[in-house]
């Protein structure tokens, strides 16, 4: 094998593995003193032409990439998944244990106002639904999880929720708690609520930006 071809060859595998692209000096930085670096680049890009992947100078600097028509190959479409704000989680969790759950209880527990997007969000996902009506003045409508939130958390069941002993296991509460402390059980119980008449659902907020608490 020529001197060249063996140049062209190692610049080949160096422009392959490079993880962006490299100048003529530092290709001949990791060649043999004397090496025809510049007739190998050229060598190559002919080489290259009309092939799927081309040799290509971008800012004096070489790099092998997608020949230009068939880019729209490398086009791919994928589903981002959407991460929860701290104030969607805390509302889940609350949603999620004391089920069935009205809105102004989701307050109560987590101390603060939650804001007019955080349960939109919460819904537009599926992970959560509107179960029913409390039957108390006013009749506010109650909150549960769904399937698919069971689904998520890979779930078999609410009954399979972590308990007590698990969430101090993983340090999610302190060791030192209130002495009858207990993790409500949302499977138990009947609840107190008439189921919900889908007709009457009201209208959400729908901008899902909006998820920080309010002050």
């Amino acid at each position: 094998m020529s001197d060249l071809a063996e140049t062209e060859r190692r610049i080949e595998a160096l422009l392959f593995a490079a993880a962006g692209p490299l100048s003529a000096a530092e290709l001949a930085a990791r060649l043999p003193e004397g090496a025809q670096v510049g007739e190998a680049l050229m060598a190559l890009k002919k080489r290259y032409e009309g092939r799927g992947v081309e040799l290509a100078c971008v800012a004096d600097r070489w790099r092998l990439q997608t020949a230009e028509d068939l880019a729209f190959l490398m086009t791919e479409e994928r589903e981002e998944p959407r991460r929860l704000s701290k104030a969607a989680q805390e509302t889940l969790a609350i949603i999620a244990y004391h089920q069935p759950v009205t809105r102004a209880e989701i307050e109560a527990v987590r101390g603060v106002q939650a804001s007019k997007g955080t349960l939109d969000v919460l819904l537009e996902l599926g992970l959560v639904r509107m179960r029913g009506r409390r039957r108390t003045p006013g009749r506010p409508v109650t909150y549960g999880t769904t399937d698919s939130f069971l689904e998520h958390f890979g779930l078999p069941s609410l009954a399979d929720l972590p308990g007590l002993a698990e969430m101090k296991a993983a340090g999610l509460l302190s060791l030192d708690l209130p002495p009858g402390f207990a993790v409500p059980n949302p499977a138990a119980g009947e609840p107190d609520e008439d189921p919900f008449d889908e007709s009457e659902a009201p209208e959400f907020h729908t901008d899902y930006l909006g998820d920080d608490d309010a002050p």
